[in-house]
């Protein structure tokens, strides 16, 4: 006898779901483009992404009509978490982390080449026809404005690109998430990560009980009321509004404290509110080592020091996290290795994938980001050091999301074409290799919206909320692919339309001038080895084994490594967030102190009440901001959120 699955199961997701999410795919690359880069409001800055939220959100109030009209065309919670991971993919690609940083790079070098520059003599031969416009006329209408992408000549120049990077970034993205797929098992079941960023959609969709909650509204209430006042503000001045920081750096302006650096207190409620479930230890080090790291600023002015070469001491920081990482998962990945070999077998059955599919797949997605690099002019050791780099930062902060949950780890001045050339020095790479880099800055140039900690939990909140594996991957995959050409249509619709350097607030226009003017003078002044970098460079690697050393040897120890690579940069991590991170830390730390964890637990809804009302009316906000085409600093602009 045949049992037919209802449809409106918890876990059925039916094809509705799919052309659904794909449709929310391309209008939120539109979306997060546009906002990134006319007006300048950072969607992707903190996680889990504030569109998706809003997006799920949006979808809740829709299905709670059609179950009481139409209940056949309700979406169960596995469909509406698969749209979410949905929209959640796209956002990595989209928006002012990423793709405003490529595109921005591949329509730079010809439009800017001049005489004085000398960049066709440097570079510009390096440049394959198809990476990128070698057609200078045709890009007026990009940097300047009122044109259209859909002239003919204009979709003639820019096709060849956008689906050979939308390709590559399929395949990339591809890669890292059959490594994260390999990973699954390990991170979730063996140790148990506990993956604090997938509280907030699982709790929005699958507890039945979650939007009754009166400290949910209370919470929702204290958080809205000050964004939508900054709303008001922002469309009539007259209305009193709260700052979103204060800077304390301003009133240092003597030596050593001018040396402080940027210092500013965020009063962003839905940090407070998301970082309420970082465990205790890991939120205590993330504001501990930004002041340690503000203190060693100071006394490096008092004693006269210049370099405190805090990038590079960084840089070995996330190397040192991937090392551990991987020697954490040695026993896995060693059963992993037997399984595919054939020499012992694992247990696959409640993958997604069998093991041996997964690693087909990994190597045939990381063969052709060779195939890519290659046929773009790199060399094959290049290749493989730079994708061992890259690889390397996306299992740190993926296990660092992971494990910590930080909702913001901006990693920036802190890449493998730095670290590539420091290393080796800009002699031994030589100019194609370095040009090619170049392009592929846009991969790491900040990590806020990295695809690997993303995926990963789109993994978690497959798992937690019984989304088949084969259809999570299937919707991630078509997200992607879709998404990356989405994408690719909404930066080149919104630049020709409102002009790169012409009405755009974001960066698109100038992007390639970070990206382009390190090659320029590497390829002027070549360097050789960095060997002090290098040095650093290993400090900070051998900084992060001495404290996962000490945590497994001191049960009291309250520092952790994860905290260190956050905070210990020159810039990044948790800059703009540390003071909400620490609120929501010593708040945490009162109620379990005094109350214990039924308090604890009695107090989550509060918390993602915080986070709601802040998203909610943001993302209102920035509806309002796009059809009246005003500037709107409160719907997310910039850091200030």
């Amino acid at each position: 006898m045949n049992i037919k699955t209802p449809t409106n199961a918890p876990n059925v997701i039916t094809k509705k779901a799919i052309i659904v999410g794909l449709i929310l795919v391309i209008v939120n690359a539109y979306w997060v483009g546009i906002a990134s880069e006319l007006w300048y409001a950072v969607y992707t800055l903190v996680s889990p992404f504030s569109n998706a939220v809003f997006t799920l959100f949006v979808l809740l109030l829709v299905n709670t009509l059609l179950k009481r009209g139409a209940p056949r065309l309700a979406f169960t919670p596995a469909e509406l978490l698969l749209i979410y991971i949905m929209v959640t993919m796209v956002s990595t690609i989209s928006g002012h982390a990423m793709m405003a940083i490529l595109m921005g790079t591949m329509a730079h070098p010809f439009w800017f080449a001049s005489p004085e520059n000398e960049w066709e003599q440097l570079f510009l031969h390096y440049i394959p026809s198809w990476l990128t416009v070698h057609e200078t006329h045709w890009l007026q209408g990009y940097y300047e404005g009122e044109s259209s992408i859909y002239l003919i000549e204009h979709l003639r120049v820019w096709l060849v690109p956008a689906l050979i990077w939308s390709s590559f970034i399929f395949i990339l993205y591809g890669s890292l998430l059959c490594i994260g797929l390999l990973l699954r098992k390990q991170w979730m079941e063996h140790e148990k990560l506990s993956f604090p960023l997938t509280q907030l959609p699982l709790q929005m969709t699958t507890n039945r009980s979650f939007f009754r909650s009166r400290a949910l509204w209370i919470g929702f209430s204290l958080a809205a009321t000050i964004r939508v006042l900054a709303g008001l503000h922002d469309l009539f001045p007259v209305v009193p509004t709260f700052p979103p920081n204060y800077r304390l750096d301003r009133h240092f302006t003597e030596r050593p404290w001018n040396a402080i650096g940027y210092t500013s207190m965020s009063f962003n409620l839905a940090i407070v509110g998301l970082t309420y479930f970082m465990p205790l230890d890991l939120a205590f080090s993330t504001w501990f080592f930004f002041w340690l790291t503000r203190a060693e600023r100071i006394f490096a002015s008092m004693v006269g020091w210049q370099e405190l070469h805090l990038n590079d001491r960084a840089s070995g920081a996330w190397m040192g996290i991937a090392l551990l990482t991987l020697w954490t998962g040695r026993r896995h990945l060693t059963m992993l290795v037997k399984h595919v070999i054939g020499q012992k077998r694992g247990d696959d059955a409640n993958e997604p994938l069998s093991y041996r599919t997964v690693a087909i797949l990994t190597g045939l997605s990381i063969s052709l980001v060779f195939a890519f690099c290659y046929a773009a002019g790199m060399s094959l050791w290049v290749i493989g050091t730079f994708y061992a780099l890259f690889l390397a930062f996306a299992l740190a902060i993926g296990r660092v999301r992971a494990e910590l949950g930080p909702p913001y780890h901006e990693v920036i001045g802190i890449n493998p074409r730095q670290m590539m050339v420091d290393i080796f020095g800009t002699r031994r790479l030589g100019g194609a290799n370095l040009t090619i880099m170049t392009f592929l800055y846009a991969f790491n140039r900040c990590n806020r919206s990295h695809p690997m900690p993303n995926q990963i939990e789109s993994l978690r909140i497959g798992s937690r909320a019984g989304i088949p594996g084969r259809m999570l991957l299937s919707g991630m995959a078509l997200a992607i692919g879709v998404g990356a050409l989405a994408t690719f249509w909404a930066y080149l619709q919104v630049a020709y339309h409102y002009g790169a350097l012409a009405r755009c607030r974001g960066h698109l226009g100038h992007f390639g001038w970070e990206s382009f003017n390190p090659l320029q003078n590497w390829l002027q002044h070549p360097k050789g080895i960095e060997v002090e970098s290098i040095i650093f460079m290993t400090g900070g690697l051998l900084f992060v084994f001495f404290l996962h050393f000490m945590r497994s040897m001191l049960l009291w120890w309250p520092l952790h490594a994860s905290g260190y690579v956050l905070s210990g940069a020159a810039w990044g991590g948790l800059i703009y967030f540390w003071f909400p991170v620490m609120v929501s830390w010593l708040i945490k730390h009162l109620i379990l102190k005094f109350s214990g964890w039924h308090t604890y637990r009695r107090m989550v809804p509060f918390f993602l009440g915080l986070v709601l009302g802040d998203y909610i009316p943001r993302s209102i906000l920035s509806l309002i901001s796009l059809v009246l085409n005003v500037y709107m600093p409160s719907s997310g602009a910039g850091h200030t959120l």
